[in-house]
C-alpha cells in the first residue's frame, strides 16, 4: 500500500483541512463539497485525511462492516453472532465517474432471484464505504441519478436496492467527499444543498508558501516513507484529538442565543428550506468540540455560516458563490448576547474562525501546482479584428424559452432534452440481454419461459425460467446534447438595446441548457473572421461570463461563423459520438465583406444540412422594413426560424416543437 502525503504537511488550505476535519469529528454534518481549481490539493488532503481516522472495529467476516457493538439487525450477512470481531483502518473508497448503478449501490442477481428464489446480493461502493469515507472526483460530472442516489444514501444512513420485488437493505453511514473544478460545471443546486460545507480551494499567490509547496512535495516524491516519518507525531496528534473530540461532542450545548443566530443568519441570506439551520447548528456543535469546550460561542456560529451558506444561496448558475461578511457579523451582533462575547480560550488555541484549531503549520502538497491559469488561446477572448468596437453591453434580463430538441432517438448522456435511449425512463420494449443483465422486463420473461413449462417437467403451479428467457427492458427518457451558439457580433447587430436583447435571449437559453444537462459552445464572428469564444463545455456560467463581455462591431463575416462552427462540432464528434448536436445561430441573416459573401455564407450553411445537423436561427432583424434573411439562411441550413419574441415560452406564436426544419430532410 503506497504511503499517503501526510494531511498534517499540507500548505495551507486551512478551509479545507477545517472543513474535512470537522466531518471527521462528526459525520452528521453531511460531508464537504471542495470546489477549486486544478493542482490545489484537494485530492491529497481528502486521501490524507483517511490515515488521521482512528481504526473501526467490525464483525468478522461481514460484507458490510457492521459494528460489533450494534450490528445491524437488517444486515444481508447477519444475524452476527455475538463476540466475533477484528480491527482494521477506516477505508476510503473512491467512486469513478464512469461507474454503473451496479457498481455504486450493488447487485442482485435477478437470474438466480427467478430461478431459486435466492437473494443473491453483491454489495458496491456504498457498502464498502461504510463507517469510511466515500470520495467522488469531479463531482459535477457524475450522471444525475447516481448523485441522487449516493446522496439519498447519504442522508438516510442506508442504500436500498429494489428490483422487480425483491429488495434488499443495508447500513451505509460515511463522510462524504466530493471535489470538482467549476470550469467544467456546476452541479445543480438542489443537490448542492445536500452536502453539508462547502470550501472554494485556489493556488496561494504568495511565492513563499509557492516554494514551500513544491520543497515539501518534491521531498516527498524522493522519499514517501521518510518524509511522512518526520511528521508521524503531528499526525499522531490529529488522529488523538479527533478522538477526544468525538468523545466531548455529545456534551457541548448548544443554547438558545446561538440557535438565534443560526436562525437569523439562515433567514437574513434567504436560504431556501431548514436544511441549512440545522448543518449549521451540528457545525458549530463539532467547532466547539474540536476546540475542547463544551459550549457554542459566536465565532462558531459565524465559522459555520461560512462553511455551511455559500452554496445555498445559489438559486442559479449565474450566481456568484459566496458571503457578505460584513452583513454576516452586523447580523451575528444584532442577534448576539453578552456571553456569547466571553472568550473562554484566550490563548487563540480554540478552532472558532479560519484556520484557528488547525493541528499543524501551514502545509500542503499541491501537486506541483504552477497557479497558471490555462491560456485562452483560441478558446479564450475573441481577438480584436481591428474595426470599430463598442463597449460590451449588457444582457436584458433573461426568460424562461420554448424548449429547442434534436429530432429522432439518441443514444448520449443523460439529460432532459430529446428522446434517447436510456437506463432510465419509460419501458418501451424488451430484448434479449447484452452481458450483464440490468433492468428485467418480467412480462417479457415470463411470455419467453412459458411455452416450455411441460418440456422442462412443470406441471403444476409455478414458473421453471432459464437463462434464455431472460429479456431486459429497454427505455426511452432524455439525453443531454452539445447546444452550439453561434453569435453574429458585427456592426448590424451592435446597436445597443438590440445587442442588450440578443444578449438576454442567448443568456435565457443558455439557463435552459444548464437546467437541461446539456454542453454549450460559443462561436462569435464579427470584422473579418470567427472565433471560439468558448470551446464546448459543461459549465454555462463560464459561457455567461464571455457572453458578457463581447463585443461588437465590424462587418458580418457569416459564412466564417458558420465554418468555424462546422469545425468544432467535428472535432466534438470525434470525442463523443453519441452526444448529438443542436446548433443556434443567432443573427439577422446579413452577409458582408470578402467576396460574394451571400453565395458564401450559402455554401456553408448547406453543409449542416447535408449532414442532418439540427439547428435553430433566432432573427435578430428588427424594424419596419425586413428583409427577411434569417428565413433564407434557416431554409439552407434545413431548420427553423424563429424571432427573439416567439423564442419566449408564453409566446403564443413561438417554437412547440423538436427543431426538424422540413421534415423530409430529416430521418426521424
Amino acid at each position: 500500500m503506497s504511503t499517503p502525503f501526510p494531511f498534517t504537511a499540507v500548505v495551507g488550505q486551512d478551509d479545507l483541512r477545517l472543513a474535512l476535519l470537522l466531518n471527521a469529528v462528526s459525520p452528521a454534518v453531511g460531508g464537504v463539497l471542495v470546489r477549486g481549481e486544478k493542482g490545489t490539493a484537494k485530492s491529497t488532503a481528502v486521501r490524507a485525511l483517511s490515515a488521521l481516522l482512528p481504526e473501526v472495529d467490525v464483525v468478522s467476516a461481514c460484507r458490510f462492516s457492521c459494528d460489533p457493538g450494534a450490528p445491524d439487525p437488517a444486515c444481508p450477512d447477519g444475524p452476527h453472532e455475538p463476540g466475533a470481531f477484528e480491527s482494521r483502518p477506516s477505508r476510503m473508497v473512491e467512486l469513478p465517474v464512469g461507474a454503473s448503478e451496479d457498481r455504486l449501490v450493488g447487485a442482485l442477481d435477478i437470474e438466480r432471484a427467478l430461478a431459486e428464489g435466492v437473494k443473491a446480493f453483491e454489495p458496491g461502493l456504498l457498502a464498502d464505504a461504510h463507517r469510511g469515507i466515500l470520495y467522488v472526483d469531479e463531482v459535477n460530472l457524475l450522471h444525475d441519478h447516481l448523485v441522487d442516489l449516493l446522496l439519498d444514501a447519504a442522508a438516510m444512513g442506508a442504500s436500498y436496492v429494489e428490483r422487480e420485488g425483491v429488495s434488499v437493505r443495508h447500513a451505509a453511514r460515511f463522510l462524504l467527499v466530493g471535489t470538482m473544478n467549476p470550469e467544467e460545471g456546476e452541479l445543480r443546486p438542489q443537490l448542492l444543498d445536500r452536502f453539508g460545507l462547502t470550501v472554494e480551494v485556489a493556488a496561494s499567490r504568495e511565492p513563499e508558501q509557492r516554494v514551500e509547496v513544491v520543497r515539501r512535495r518534491l521531498a516527498y516524491d524522493d522519499d514517501p516513507a521518510g518524509f511522512a516519518a518526520r511528521w508521524a507525531d503531528e499526525e499522531a496528534a490529529v488522529r488523538a484529538r479527533i478522538v477526544a473530540a468525538r468523545a466531548l461532542l455529545p456534551s457541548v450545548r448548544l443554547g438558545d442565543g446561538a440557535l438565534r443566530q443560526i436562525a437569523a443568519t439562515c433567514a437574513a441570506f434567504e436560504v431556501d428550506g431548514m436544511r441549512a439551520d440545522i448543518v449549521m447548528a451540528r457545525t458549530a456543535t463539532a467547532l466547539a468540540a474540536w476546540a475542547g469546550r463544551t459550549e457554542v460561542l459566536a465565532e462558531d456560529v459565524r465559522q459555520a455560516a461560512l462553511l455551511a451558506l455559500p452554496h445555498r444561496r445559489r438559486r442559479n448558475p449565474f450566481d456568484a458563490p459566496g458571503l457578505d461578511e460584513d452583513r454576516l457579523d452586523e447580523t451575528l451582533e444584532e442577534f448576539g448576547d453578552s456571553s456569547d462575547d466571553e472568550d473562554p480560550d484566550p490563548d487563540g488555541s480554540g478552532g472558532g474562525g479560519g484556520s484557528g484549531g488547525q493541528p499543524a503549520p501551514d502545509s500542503g502538497p499541491q501537486g506541483g501546482d504552477t497557479g497558471a491559469r490555462p491560456e485562452e488561446g483560441e478558446g479564450g477572448q475573441p481577438q480584436a479584428s481591428g474595426a470599430a468596437e463598442q463597449a460590451p453591453a449588457r444582457a436584458a434580463e433573461p426568460f424562461r424559452t420554448k424548449v429547442l430538441s434534436v429530432p429522432g432517438l439518441g443514444e448520449g448522456a443523460a439529460g432532459r432534452r430529446s428522446r434517447a435511449r436510456t437506463e432510465h425512463g419509460r419501458t418501451t420494449g424488451a430484448r434479449r440481454p447484452r452481458g450483464t443483465l440490468t433492468k428485467l422486463h418480467l412480462t417479457a420473461t415470463v411470455r419467453a419461459a412459458a411455452p416450455h413449462q411441460r418440456a422442462r417437467g412443470r406441471s403444476g403451479p409455478g414458473l421453471v425460467v432459464r437463462r434464455d428467457d431472460l429479456r431486459q427492458a429497454t427505455r426511452e427518457g432524455r439525453e443531454g446534447n452539445l447546444v452550439l451558439f453561434v453569435v453574429d457580433a458585427s456592426g448590424s447587430m451592435a446597436a445597443r438595446q438590440r445587442m442588450s436583447a440578443v444578449k438576454g435571449a442567448v443568456l435565457s437559453l443558455l439557463l435552459d441548457a444548464y437546467q437541461r444537462r446539456d454542453k454549450v459552445g460559443l462561436v462569435t464572428f464579427r470584422g473579418k473572421d470567427a472565433q471560439v469564444a468558448l470551446p464546448p463545455t459543461s459549465s454555462v456560467d463560464a459561457a455567461a461570463a464571455r457572453l458578457e463581455s463581447l463585443p461588437t462591431g465590424g462587418r458580418t463575416p457569416l459564412a466564417a461563423g458558420l465554418l468555424r462552427a462546422h469545425e468544432v462540432l467535428r472535432v466534438e464528434r470525434l470525442r463523443d459520438p453519441a452526444r448529438r448536436a443542436l446548433v443556434v445561430v443567432v443573427t439577422d441573416g446579413r452577409a458582408t465583406g470578402g467576396p460574394e459573401p451571400v453565395a458564401l455564407a450559402g455554401r456553408a450553411a448547406r453543409l449542416f444540412g447535408a449532414e442532418g445537423v439540427a439547428s435553430v436561427v433566432v432573427d435578430c432583424e428588427s424594424g419596419p422594413v425586413r428583409l427577411g434573411l434569417a428565413g433564407q439562411l434557416a431554409d439552407e441550413l434545413g431548420g427553423t426560424a424563429v424571432t427573439l419574441d416567439e423564442l419566449r415560452a408564453d409566446s403564443i406564436a413561438g417554437l412547440v416543437r423538436d427543431v426538424r426544419g422540413n421534415s423530409n430532410r430529416r430521418a426521424a
